[in-house]
C-alpha cells in the first residue's frame, strides 16, 4: 500500500505559499508508516516548530492498473474520503531551499490522517464535492473538487504512467487555501459536504 500525494492542485493554495503554478501535477509519496492510527491523537514531532494541517479529498484504488486512460479511470475507485497531509513547514522550507526532497517534512510517522470512506455513488458529481476543515470549531479551510487544476480521473491517468496502482493505494488530491499551524490541544474536524469524516486531537 502506498500513499500518493498531489501538491499544488488548487490555485489559491499555490498563491498562499507563493509557489510557482506547475505545468504537471506535483507528486510525492508517503509510506504506510505515515498513517495516523485510528482514534489516536496527532503528536507534534520534536523536529518541527511549524506543523501545518492540509485537508484533502482522498480516493482509494480498488484494482491494479498501469497506464490508465482517463476515460477508464472512474473504474479504478469506488470510495471517496477525506484526510490531512500534515507538513512540517519549517523543515520543508529548509529542504526546498537546498533543492532536497520533501520526505522528512511530509512522510514522518503520523503525517497522514485517513478518515472514513463513503461510496462515490453518494455524490451526484465527483468533480463537485464540497469539503472543509474546522479547527476548534472555527472554519479554516473549505474547497470544492471543481476547483482542482487536475481532476481525480486526470490524476489517476497521470500517476499511473509512473507507478502501478494497486488495490488499497490512496491518492491525496491536494489542498485548498487556509493551511495553518497546529498547536497542542487543538481539535481538527473534517467534513465532506455536511458529513463528519474525522476528528483529530493535537498533542
Amino acid at each position: 500500500m502506498k500513499l500518493i500525494c498531489i501538491g499544488r492542485n488548487y490555485t489559491d493554495h499555490i498563491k498562499e505559499l507563493e509557489n510557482e503554478k506547475p505545468t504537471d501535477p506535483v507528486v510525492f509519496l508517503k509510506p504506510d508508516t505515515a498513517i495516523l492510527l485510528k482514534k489516536q491523537p496527532f503528536f507534534i514531532p520534536d523536529f518541527s516548530d511549524d506543523v501545518h494541517y492540509e485537508v484533502e479529498v482522498l480516493v482509494k484504488i480498488n484494482k491494479v492498473g498501469k497506464h490508465i486512460d482517463r476515460k477508464f479511470a472512474h473504474k479504478y475507485y469506488d470510495e471517496v474520503g477525506l484526510g490531512i497531509d500534515f507538513t512540517a513547514r519549517d523543515l520543508q522550507a529548509q529542504l526546498k531551499g537546498k533543492g532536497l526532497p520533501w520526505e522528512k517534512a511530509k512522510a514522518f510517522d503520523g503525517a497522514a490522517v485517513i478518515g472514513r470512506w463513503l461510496p462515490k455513488t453518494d455524490f451526484e458529481n465527483i468533480d463537485k464535492i464540497n469539503f472543509s476543515l474546522k479547527k476548534n470549531d472555527t472554519l479554516v479551510q473549505k474547497g470544492n473538487t471543481e476547483l482542482m487544476l487536475w481532476k481525480i480521473d486526470e490524476l489517476i491517468e497521470y500517476v499511473s504512467k509512473y507507478f502501478t496502482l494497486k488495490i488499497g493505494d490512496i491518492i491525496f488530491t491536494g489542498t485548498p487555501a487556509g493551511v495553518g499551524k497546529v498547536f497542542a490541544n487543538d481539535q481538527l474536524i473534517g467534513y465532506l459536504e455536511d458529513q463528519e469524516m474525522f476528528s483529530i486531537k493535537i498533542k
